[in-house]
């Protein structure tokens, strides 16, 4: 498809996943040194598929300089068993609603509604799914911000706040599910207990009763997690059948007329009387408060973390985590708060269960409670305060009302053994995450996995055995309180992520789900701490306590791991006024930032290009105005030119530093700043330039030393952008109006083969301020096309930058159209090939074009014209001395017949792209095309000028060439 001799790779797939293929063979794009390097000269080239120099840094796990390069789990050659996955509804929603719908829904949500009536019942399920909504929404945000893997919750806070508190929350969250399990089981066995005693049987007593249950029904629990997935999942199945025909048969019930025996129980069907004397609150015990009902209730909704907790097995995590966990927190609240309302319309308070409790004749008034009016009379054991039955009192009020009981004791098991299952099987797989990760010590031991799906059977043991110490306890509204506090640690967290990761302007923040508002996550986390107060202040500084335990470790120790976090992204945005606070942060390909080393001279003098740099990196990235003068008499006057200098650039509103240095020629001052600009991870990694729009005028050494920088560049391992304009990108003509004399260094007006040292007169105090001239980068864009041709793969750099202008206000109405070459017999899988490149790494870009004619030969006026431009520089090689070679040295520029016979190919290749550009792109905003890569030494400088001449020229566009250093700069992975 090349349509050339060359190494240079169009995009793939490959090149950004960290998986070998299904032939085993890791497959990398060329490195800059096998593109760029004369490999006669610098000795054998590294092969082109190994896993070191260009293929570590071509994984997403590592990043350049990173150790450990890919993760265990992915370094297998040869294609494994497939595990078991699932989709969002069987994988997510239903597990999320089956954790949801747990114990606190059928055994405690009518006493709840009995203590604090019907309207603080909503409001406090209300506030319950608005933090869970809000985190949920912030799940779904992180979970589709990368790829992601096994671990849960864990998972998601530890790659995105960093492994200081991501391992805190990890193990504070996986205990909590622990407990949650021994919750629910203790939930289970309080109604079989229940039932025992309604038939007259007991093994011990009540408590100890409840006790053998559990540890028994937790046992068998065990048994179906550790048989795997697949059982677990089909069970799960069964018990949300159990539990929305349980649930349909309640409903019906309450719509069913009371008999004389239920009406003894306390139920009337609906009556509004009772709907009104229910609707405000009644406290009694010593849990009879708000938040006392709070801390019981909330448990309940703290399940809607049960689908990303599996997030390693799922078929889709990114589509699966947010879709589910967000329908699952709609319809549980639904459910919630309708069945609130109509056990409260339909059940009293307080009932005896007496037959005959029945008003003799008209109620008198010392008939107490709202039952006289119905003819009842439960005076006696409401003054008593010895009421068995009603809401207030009776924990199966639920079944009670329903239209067959026994399947209400159903749902209650399906309920709370599927919740009891899902803990069960959340906790280790967060803890097997954990223990991988080796942030703790004497914690691997548990992480050893088995089976084709990882299976964590220690970490289930584990589990088991902490469930167990909890069941011990074998009272609900004791348990349920202690792990409300360490779920709502955890949301805060979560939410505090999400909050985190978007205030730090990261451009490796690109979650696909939109719909999260970082101030509302910061509003969520700080709520779920004010509440952990409110609940058990004690509790809450116990659980503080820990994570700040852990998160002291784990700062003492530092990890050797390196996930992006957003942590390290905030570093960035703090050393930009505090240099030193980025130092120990290292390279990760979701922290890249565009560091632009920019060659302006004074910046007055190229204010497109200023403006250009400036639109992307505003805010996001370094951006470094880099000038070379001469030495001069007066270092007093340089210091003031560069005062000017970063004047202009205040007054313009850029936000660059501006940086200069002193050589006798260009080339070695653009070296000396190539290797020494920045400060610690503050340093450039791209060079931006003007085009030399007159180099066919300056001499052939000037020319030659603008191509050895762009070769200066390559050696560096610098991304390299050059700009071109139509009305070209020096104002300096503009300027001799307003002064005396001016700059004239770098790469488009020079004349001279060394940089000027006169000192504009402007820079003095009596000349006042450089002048501010207007571009076309100060324009809003209207609604034009940004045109990416997306030749060469080159690590991403080409799709970054105009990523980076569409999220500025000015491009924000532009549309970004990527070509990529093709053949036209299979344009459509090639559409769809880099169509679903683009989309995982979420940029959101929605129009690919193949170009099956990009391979066609040029016009021959167009050829001409090109052997015209390289026509003074040729020389016939039968006309050179014997000293060949060093003549060839002393006058680099110089193309001969062979060298253009050996180029023959690759000239015509960028005649052509002219000729596509001019057709497709003659009224986008701004085109973006590949550079092109001439070999040091062996292309001439004069050829490779001509290339870049002939692949810009004559198009009205601003056309930005740039090639990256073939290293990543995207990734669609959350590690």
């Amino acid at each position: 498809m090349s349509g050339y001799d060359t190494l240079d790779a169009p995009p793939r797939y490959e090149f950004y996943s960290n998986t070998a293929e299904a032939a085993g063979r890791r497959r990398f794009r060329p490195s800059l040194f096998q593109l760029h390097a004369n490999q006669e000269d610098d000795g054998s080239p590294p092969p082109l598929y190994e896993a070191s120099g260009a293929g570590a840094g071509a994984g997403a796990g590592g990043g350049p300089g990173v150790p450990g390069g890919l993760p265990d789990e992915e370094k297998a050659d040869l294609p494994q068993a497939q595990p078991t996955r699932f989709g969002w509804v069987q994988g997510v929603m239903i597990r999320c609603m089956l954790n949801i719908w747990g114990v606190i829904l059928y055994l405690r949500l009518p006493w709840i509604t009995a203590q604090a009536g019907i309207g603080l019942t909503w409001v406090i399920i209300l506030i319950s799914s608005l933090i869970t909504g809000t985190t949920g929404l912030s799940v779904s945000a992180i979970a589709t911000n990368g790829k992601v893997k096994g671990g849960g919750t864990y998972f998601l806070i530890s790659r995105s706040l960093g492994p200081e508190l991501g391992g805190s929350i990890g193990l504070i969250f996986a205990f909590a599910n622990a407990v949650a399990v021994a919750m629910h089981t203790v939930g289970f066995a309080e109604t079989v207990q229940d039932l025992m005693q309604e038939h007259g049987v007991s093994m011990v007593d009540r408590t100890n009763d409840i006790r053998i249950i559990g540890v028994i029904t937790v046992t068998c629990l065990l048994a179906i997690s550790m048989a795997g997935m697949e059982w677990e999942s089909k069970a799960q199945i069964l018990f949300f059948l159990v539990i929305m025909v349980s649930l349909a048969n309640y409903f019906v019930g309450t719509v069913i007329p009371a008999t004389p025996e239920k009406q003894s129980k306390g139920f009337f069907s609906y009556r509004g009387a009772i709907f009104v004397e229910n609707f405000v609150p009644r406290w009694q015990g010593p849990q009879g408060s708000f938040f006392g009902m709070f801390s019981i209730f909330f448990p309940s909704a703290t399940g809607i973390l049960a689908g990303a907790n599996i997030s390693g097995d799922l078929k889709d995590p990114n589509m699966a985590i947010p879709k589910g966990t967000l329908f699952a927190i709609f319809w549980t609240t639904i459910s919630y708060l309708l069945i609130a309302a109509t056990i409260g319309s339909c059940v009293v308070r307080d009932a005896s269960g007496f037959i005959n409790d029945t008003v003799s004749g008209p109620a008198g008034g010392d008939c107490l409670g709202l039952g006289c009016q119905y003819g009842w009379n439960f005076t006696e054991c409401i003054s008593n305060g010895t009421c068995p039955l009603g809401i207030a009192n009776y924990y199966q009020s639920m079944s009670m009302v329903s239209a067959f009981g026994p399947l209400i004791t159903a749902g209650i098991f399906g309920a709370t053994l599927s919740s009891a299952l899902a803990c069960l099987v959340s906790a280790p797989k967060v803890f097997q995450c954990l223990c991988k990760d080796n942030l703790y010590p004497l914690i691997g031991f548990f992480g050893k996995d088995y089976g084709k799906n990882n299976e964590p059977y220690r970490a289930y043991l584990l589990t088991f055995i902490i469930a167990v110490c909890f069941i011990l306890i074998a009272e609900l509204n004791t348990i349920a309180p202690i792990i409300s506090n360490f779920f709502l640690c955890s949301y805060a967290l979560i939410n505090f992520s999400c909050f985190h990761a978007s205030i730090t302007n990261s451009p490796g923040w690109r979650p696909s789900f939109r719909f999260f508002n970082r101030w509302a996550s910061l509003l969520c986390a700080v709520v779920s701490v004010v509440i952990m107060f409110l609940l058990n202040w004690w509790a809450a500084l116990i659980a503080i306590g820990i994570v700040l335990f852990l998160l002291g470790y784990s700062l003492y120790k530092r990890p050797l791991v390196n996930w992006g976090s957003s942590v390290q992204a905030g570093a960035y945005n703090l050393a930009l006024s505090h240099c030193v606070g980025l130092n120990q942060v290292d390279d990760h390909i979701k922290n890249y930032r565009p560091q632009c080393l920019v060659l302006t001279g004074p910046p007055a003098l190229r204010p497109a290009l200023v403006d250009f740099v400036g639109t992307f990196t505003k805010s996001l990235s370094l951006m470094m105005c880099g000038n070379v003068v001469s030495e001069c008499p007066s270092p007093e006057l340089i210091s003031a030119s560069d005062n000017a200098h970063i004047a202009w650039l205040e007054q313009r509103g850029i936000k660059s530093f501006y940086h200069s240095v002193v050589a006798e020629e260009l080339r070695s001052g653009v070296q000396m700043m190539l290797q020494g600009a920045g400060l610690g991870r503050m340093r450039p990694n791209i060079l931006v330039m003007g085009f030399k729009k007159n180099w066919r005028k300056d001499r052939a050494s000037g020319m030659d030393s603008y191509i050895g920088i762009l070769h200066d560049a390559f050696d560096r391992q610098y991304g390299v952008c050059v700009l071109r304009i139509k009305e070209g990108l020096d104002t300096s003509w503009q300027r001799e109006a307003h002064t005396n004399s001016a700059y004239e260094p770098l790469p488009e007006q020079t004349d001279s083969p060394s940089p000027s040292c006169r000192i504009s007169v402007a820079c003095s105090e009596a000349s006042g301020p450089l002048p501010q001239v207007s571009t076309v980068f100060q324009n809003k864009q209207e609604k034009k096309t940004i045109d990416v041709y997306w030749l060469y793969d080159d690590g991403g750099l080409t799709l970054l930058i105009p990523y980076l202008l569409k999220r500025k206000k000015r491009w924000a109405k532009c549309k970004v159209r990527v070509f990529v070459g093709g053949e036209i017999h299979r344009m459509e899988e090639r559409k769809n090939e880099v169509m679903g490149l683009v989309n995982k790494f979420r940029l959101g870009f929605h129009d690919v074009q193949v170009l099956p004619d990009i391979d066609e030969s040029p016009q021959p006026e167009n050829v001409k014209r090109f052997e015209d431009l390289v026509a003074p520089y040729r020389v016939n090689t039968m006309n050179k001395t014997e000293d060949g070679e060093e003549e060839q040295k002393k006058y680099p520029w110089e193309v001969t017949n062979t060298e253009m016979d050996r180029n023959k190919a690759k000239s015509r290749r960028q005649i052509r792209l002219n000729e596509v550009l001019s057709d497709y792109s003659r009224e986008a905003a701004l085109i973006v095309v590949t550079l092109p890569v001439g070999r040091r030494g062996v292309c001439p400088s004069a050829l490779y000028m001509a290339w870049l001449e002939t692949l810009s020229r004559d198009l009205r566009p601003p056309v930005l060439l740039i090639r990256g250093n073939q290293q990543n700069v995207l990734t669609f992975y959350c590690q």
